[in-house]
């Protein structure tokens, strides 16, 4: 894990190697944030990487979203998940799920893809099974642009997560 001090004196390919996955498949976030070093502090860099974000086009931001998995879906299940995926949906017990809650959520995995082009994206390790649950229910009736930025939250706070774990 590497000290803070350590990210900031990083060469941009040790920076991405620390700091690509922060952001599901989006090493791009890692890459454009190295100009804003030195962060004083993981929060610092953490707003740093959320800015990057903010600042992207929509297509950009549409795409790191699209970049993450369905939660118990298929890739879980063939065991292809990002590391970082893995822990945070085994931490709710995804992959523990009973046939009707595995059907309900490749049900609301469905339709939540259809009505918003991205996969639900919720902070797992925030929530226990129950509330994510509730929580896919209540986002489907979201109008799209709402459910965009809810969508884009829960990546900030997986990242600041994640970020706090590997900054030593």
């Amino acid at each position: 894990m590497p000290s803070l001090s350590e990210i900031n004196a990083s060469t941009p390919a040790q920076l991405v190697a620390w700091l690509g996955g922060i952001f599901e498949r989006s090493p791009w976030v890692a890459e454009r944030v190295g100009a804003a070093r030195p962060f004083a502090t993981a929060a610092a860099l953490h707003s740093a990487m959320v800015d990057v974000v903010q600042r992207a086009p929509h297509e950009r931001q549409l795409a790191l979203l699209q970049a993450h998995p369905d939660l118990a879906g298929k890739e879980a299940r063939a065991g292809i998940l990002t590391e970082a995926s893995t822990a945070e949906q085994k931490s709710a017990a995804l992959d523990r799920l009973s046939r009707q809650e595995m059907a309900t959520i490749e049900r609301n995995n469905e339709a939540y893809r259809k009505r918003f082009g991205f996969p639900f994206i919720v902070c797992v390790r925030n929530h226990d099974k129950a509330g994510i649950f509730q929580a896919f229910e209540r986002r489907l009736a979201n109008p799209p642009e709402q459910e965009f930025a809810t969508a884009l939250n829960e990546v900030y706070e997986i990242a600041r997560l994640r970020l706090e774990k590997l900054v030593a």
